[in-house]
Order: structure tokens, then sequence, then C-alpha cells
């Protein structure tokens, strides 16, 4: 019997395409992001796509840790928590801003969001995890996690310390059994945002990051990945 797949930060283009992998794996998928009422959608969407059983959409706001537990709370009412994806977008302006240009509460939303955050959800399901010595956390990171640029400050500094905390986790928690992973996507991901600009074959396809998703949650344990980078063939490295 397959457990829960929980994807933090669902929106139209990755989240939704992970919640759809493992919705097709008869898991049951627990979608959160702060918009609900298109979370709701988007539940009813899967469910009808793929003909899985529940899908389950799940108000929550990552810089509050009340909230954070709260979701929490519902998620784990539907049953043990077998995979945890963080996958959460703060928005971003661009063209990048100078560093002058940058206010403190930005800065340091850009820190909460993807770091802080993950600490929070991570800490709702990892006991559980311990106790059956299973479980998969899976981070998204960016070309941003392994090189800051200028006017990348914000962006990086969040990415950095995402990448450390699921370092951290990995040693911590590896030898109990959960696999902790760290995927960059190194590349733009195919979006109504970007269609118009890039073409499409240099762009990433949501649905086929979501199948390396699928397969590192899936891996054996006598050969778990840490971190792999994906990006499109024409993408420089």
């Amino acid at each position: 019997m397959v457990g829960v797949a929980v994807v933090v930060g669902v929106g139209p283009g990755l989240g939704l395409s992970i919640a759809r992998r493992f919705a097709r794996e008869k898991y049951t998928v627990a979608i959160l992001s702060r918009d609900l009422e298109k979370l709701t959608k988007m539940a009813e969407d899967i469910v009808e796509k793929e003909k899985s059983g529940q899908v389950c959409a799940i108000r929550i706001d990552c810089s509050d840790s009340k909230s954070v537990k709260e979701a929490f709370e519902a998620v784990n009412s539907l049953g043990p928590v077998e995979a945890l994806v963080y996958n959460t977008n703060t928005p971003f302006p661009w063209p990048p801003p100078k560093f002058t240009e940058i206010n403190v509460e930005s800065f340091q939303r850009s820190i909460t969001i993807p770091c802080v955050g993950a600490f929070l959800c991570v800490q709702q399901v990892i006991q559980g995890m311990v106790e059956r010595q299973k479980g998969t956390l899976l981070f998204t990171g960016a070309t941003a996690s392994m090189r800051g640029g200028a006017g990348f400050s914000e962006i990086a500094c969040g990415k950095f310390a995402l990448r450390a905390l699921a370092q951290s986790l990995a040693r911590e928690y590896q030898p109990q059994g959960i696999h902790v992973a760290h995927i960059i996507v190194d590349g733009i991901i195919s979006s109504a945002r970007y269609n118009t600009i890039r073409e499409e074959d240099a762009m990433m396809k949501p649905d086929t990051i979501a199948d390396i998703y699928w397969h590192v949650h899936s891996q054996h344990k006598s050969a778990w990945t840490h971190e792999l980078d994906v990006r499109p063939f024409p993408e420089k490295f």
C-alpha cells in the first residue's frame, strides 16, 4: 500500500506535473500553496486526468510557522507521508534589481520561503519517516543554488541555504532510511510566460522533469542519488 505524497509549492508548471506523476502511481497526493481556489481546481483536474483516488488541496503560507503546522495537521491526517517535495517559487523581478535597490523585507522573504519554509515543513514529517525508516525528501534547486550573479543576491542566498539544508538532512537521516535529494533545475521551464520569448526546444518540459523526481524517489537504497542537475540541451553549463 502506497502512502501520501506531499507537494509544497504547486502552480500550473512543475509542481502540478510532480503531483500528477505521483497520482499516476496511485499515491494519495496533497498539494499545497497559498491560493486555495486555484489548488482546488488543480486537484479536481488531476483526479479527472489521472483517474486517481484522493488529491487534497491544502492552503499553506511557508513564511508562517502556524500556517505550516495547521497545513500539515491536515496532511498527516491522510496517512503516512512517504514523500515530501519542496518546490516553492519566490517571485523574482525581471530584469534583476541592483543590489542597492533591494529592500531588507524582500531579501528576508527570499531567504524565508526557500529555506525556513523547507525547515518548517520537514519538521512536520521527519519523525514519522524515522519511525518507519522510510521516506523521501526532494528539494527543487536552481542555477542560483550553485552560483551567485550580478542582481541575483536574493534568489542565490535563498537557494544556497536550501542546498545546505538538503546536504545536512542527508547526512543526518540517510543512515536512518530517509532518502534526501536536491534537484537543480538549470534552465527555463516551459510556461505561458516564457513561450513567446524562447523556442520550445530550448526550454524544459515540466512533465519530463517530474519523471526525474519520480525516478529519484523510486531508487533502491543501495544506489541513492543525493544531487543531480537537469537542463535543456542548448543550455550553457
